[in-house]
């Protein structure tokens, strides 16, 4: 790992967030001052997850959200970890007056600017912050994951959806989150969601690019950085289609490798590894 990056690590969160501030001012200003950048796209600095371009993610995102989990215009979704919108933003023009989103995240300052940006012109479209415990994200609550239960009713939603958010969660709290979007799904509801999965081919694709990714190994799963545990996090494969997902009551109906490992790259282009399923 990188010095550059175990530095980085080595910041409060909140310290993180405003290094990335500071480092794209003069890019945000230029496109402030240019009228370059969409009232509902976010400053780059204010970005905190995630890499590639804010509007072409989101809106390959959505797309995937159509063509694999069969999303409509009239569903009701659940955005777990919506951060600043980057799938919100593109829903807007998908889902009708009779569709609805939900989205929440543990950064306050995202929830915010969603409101602001979003929530204030789709009346349809709701965002809240849940105050919870992440080693990369927040630091001001010992409230954990493990424990929290979803702020919504049973059987409330046609659609869940998790992009980059397992991806930095450990095991019983992503344990706790299976089982409040089972709670929270409709019968037959579909789960998107997106994590970094080991198994053999995962390990031949690393070892023959090179890669040095998840070296600390727990109970069926993997850290990428020993101090900040949810940095990254990777899952074993079958620990988690059987004995996490299948346990609870979902059918694992697809599966898309993505390219983080050394993979080639498919038509759906996507980083992390995708996992569809349903409540059966």
């Amino acid at each position: 790992m990188s010095l550059l990056r175990n530095a980085y690590y080595a910041l409060p969160p909140v310290v993180r967030r405003v290094s990335r501030r500071i480092y794209y001012m003069p890019v945000d200003l230029y496109a402030s001052v240019t009228g370059a950048r969409g009232t509902m796209i976010p400053p780059k600095g204010k970005i905190f997850i995630g890499g590639g371009d804010f509007v072409s993610t989101g809106e390959s995102i959505k797309d995937q959200l159509v063509a694999l989990g069969g999303l409509e215009p009239h569903h009701r979704l659940l955005d777990v970890g919506c951060g600043l919108g980057r799938v919100a933003v593109p829903l807007t023009a998908y889902l009708g007056n009779e569709g609805s989103y939900e989205g929440f995240d543990i950064v306050n300052s995202a929830i915010k600017w969603c409101r602001k940006r979003i929530g204030s012109r789709f009346s349809n479209f709701q965002f809240t912050h849940i105050d919870l415990k992440n080693d990369l994200y927040n630091l001001r609550t010992e409230d954990e994951a493990k424990d929290f239960v979803f702020p919504y009713s049973d059987a409330e939603f046609d659609m869940v959806i998790l992009t980059s958010v397992f991806t930095h969660m450990l095991l019983a709290d992503v344990e706790n989150y299976l089982d409040q979007i089972y709670r929270v799904l409709k019968p037959g509801g579909v789960c998107f969601a997106t994590f970094f999965i080991m198994n053999q081919e995962t390990h031949d694709f690393m070892q023959q690019s090179g890669k040095e990714m998840f070296q600390t190994a727990l109970d069926h799963h993997y850290l990428f950085h020993a101090k900040v545990k949810e940095a990254n996090v990777a899952y074993d494969e079958a620990y988690l289609a059987e004995q996490m997902i299948g346990s609870k009551g979902f059918t694992l109906d697809q599966v898309h490798y993505g390219f983080w490992s050394g993979r080639p790259k498919t038509s759906l282009d996507n980083f992390q590894d995708i996992f569809v399923f349903h409540k059966s």
